[in-house]
């Protein structure tokens, strides 16, 4: 496919292996700017809004360009969550997660005894394996919201994958220390792994025609040619060909497949308003839940440095996570209190719960509004394979967009030069828990229950002021209540909010970032009544756009910095 010529100026830096900017930038309110994980899908992004694209097209030419650049994490393989923000306040959001086949039933991941294999037999086969949503997604965003040609918006991610892509330190890093999925197939050892089975070094350029020619049939016809037809027949009889156990994907279950519009799930915060994903993500619920039972205390006059700010955080944590292992699922197959959970009385009375002295032993959920009885905790694996990026326009809409591969280059399993999700494995591996059902059960056609956490913030005057989000499985809710409220209690630059020092609670079990002030200060936090407290680096990866007051400001968390960047030549 033929470049456009006002895309070309923009890719440059994105096919060769040159300096890029830095991770964060100020641009004018009239121009709009994109946070990406991936500098070159940055820039896959702004040149879609310097062709005079919105919002809604750039999010979907960055989710393309990381399926070249950043395998690993994201991709057309998997499915995502999309939270689009008008300026007037009105908020859509798209649900593009990934379905379970319909032969898959609640023991989808049971032995014929009842016994439960190793979490690596789940995932490393296509049992793991959901039908793809990204597409489904951005066709139906692009089609209700979008500004440009559908096939303008591939441009960039095809002249990636045909030209080549740098491998950056990240990437090595995740290919080095996942060959098991990385190097499971045939294209997966052959396009990032040398004879030796060694990752390609950094420096590395890779090209990936195949993927290449994927986008260029999608970009030309469509959408509908990933899910119907020969491609769809194709893309089941892979995964069928890995999976087994009877009830493997079918055409029918990919042709079948639709993005969703979903309604928001909002709460208010500090005279802010903050929308997010409702099920089957959990994600919008935690980061309201964790921010409405912290309103009543004064964070900004305890102070940034103080460890009390964090117990405080961190025990509120516990009761929103309490919460989402019981309710949270998929809302289309169980009942979901989401006005419940996240009605101010209701955290009003869990916030009475958290002490700024003690710790709350061994939470446990509530009893919202409009809550089923007689469910049960499930045993779902740890996510860790996502990239959020958000976006602004010029007109200042704003999207968030989170997009996942689940684990970390997902199943292991490759089709059309991209790998396959292994999302079926965020649902409980058991069906019940001491005769109860639990919510988050397989089920065909179910979506399985996410982290994913795409946010959008207006100010209180009603304009927008920021879009952000998080990759890292558990930690993603976290993460981004922790940025927002760096940004709106304590004023802190959008990098610096991103940045701030990581804590968060596992059930009775307080993680602290290693290498943070936070270390220092377990004492202070065992005597708030911390007992366990463990030091340690998790995976985190937050973006975002904000609104200084002055500018529109792009941002990705500083811990990236040094990762993601090509080395200049």
């Amino acid at each position: 496919m033929m470049l456009r010529a006002p895309l070309l100026a923009g890719l440059p830096c994105l096919l060769a292996a040159c300096s890029l900017p830095p991770p964060e930038s100020a641009t004018p309110q009239t121009g709009g700017t994109v946070s990406a994980a991936d500098p070159r899908a940055q820039a896959a992004g702004e040149a879609i809004l310097a062709q005079g694209g919105n919002a809604v097209d750039a999010a979907i030419a960055v989710m393309l360009a990381l399926t070249v650049v950043e395998p690993q994490s994201s991709g057309i393989g998997g499915g995502g969550f999309m939270v689009l923000a008008e300026p007037d306040g009105d908020v859509t959001t798209y649900d593009g997660r990934e379905t379970a086949p319909a032969g898959a039933g609640p023991d989808w991941f049971l032995n014929e005894d009842g016994s439960l294999p190793s979490f690596g037999e789940s995932v490393l086969s296509g049992l793991s394996v959901g039908v793809p949503g990204n597409l489904a997604l951005a066709a139906k965003a692009h089609e209700e919201r979008g500004q440009l040609a559908w096939s303008e918006l591939f441009d960039p991610a095809i002249a990636l994958a045909r030209e080549g892509f740098v491998v950056n330190p990240r990437f090595h890093r995740s290919l080095s220390d996942n060959p098991e999925r990385g190097a499971a197939s045939a294209f997966g050892r052959d396009t990032f792994y040398d004879a030796a089975g060694t990752a390609k070094p950094v420096g590395v350029r890779i090209v990936n025609e195949e993927l290449a020619e994927t986008l260029e049939r999608v970009g030309t016809l469509g959408a509908s040619h990933f899910y119907k037809g020969q491609y769809a027949d194709k893309l089941a009889a892979t995964v069928a060909a890995e999976t087994p156990k009877a009830g493997a994907m079918t055409a029918a279950d990919v042709s079948s497949y639709e993005a969703k519009e979903r309604g928001a799930v909002c709460g208010e915060y500090r005279g802010y308003r903050v929308c997010g994903m409702g099920p089957p993500s959990s994600g919008g619920v935690a980061v309201i839940q964790i921010l409405g039972q912290l309103e009543r205390f004064d964070l900004a006059g305890l102070g940034l440095r103080n460890p009390l700010t964090w117990h405080l955080f961190a025990e509120s944590q516990k009761l929103a996570y309490a919460d989402r292992e019981l309710y949270l699922a998929d809302d289309d197959y169980v009942t979901v209190p989401v006005e419940g959970l996240i009605d101010p009385a209701y955290l009003a009375s869990r916030s009475a719960l958290i002490s700024a002295d003690d710790t709350i032993v061994s939470a446990s959920a509530g009893v919202p509004a409009g809550a089923p009885r007689a469910q049960a905790d499930g045993n779902e694996l740890a996510e860790s394979g996502t990239s959020h990026f958000a976006v602004v326009d010029a007109d200042g809409t704003m999207v968030s967009y989170t997009s996942t591969v689940e684990g970390p280059f997902g199943s292991g399993i490759t089709f059309g030069g991209f790998y396959l999700n292994n999302e079926l494995t965020d649902f409980s591996r058991s069906p019940e828990v001491d005769g109860k059902l639990v919510a988050n059960r397989v089920e065909g056609g179910k979506r399985p229950r996410s982290s994913m956490a795409p946010t959008v913030v207006y100010a209180p005057d009603g304009r927008p002021f920021l879009a952000i989000g998080a990759a890292g499985g558990a930690t993603i809710p976290v993460q981004t209540a922790r940025a927002i409220i760096g940004v709106i209690d304590f004023g802190l630059p959008l990098k610096e909010a991103l940045g701030l020092a990581f804590v968060m609670s596992y059930g009775d079990r307080l993680l602290v970032e290693e290498g943070t002030w936070l270390e220092s200060e377990q004492q202070t936090l065992r005597a708030l009544g911390h007992s366990d407290i463990v030091a340690a680096s998790p995976p985190l990866k937050a973006g975002a756009v904000h609104w200084n007051g002055e500018r529109w400001i792009a941002a990705r968390d500083p811990r990236l910095d040094g990762l993601v960047e090509v080395p200049a030549r």
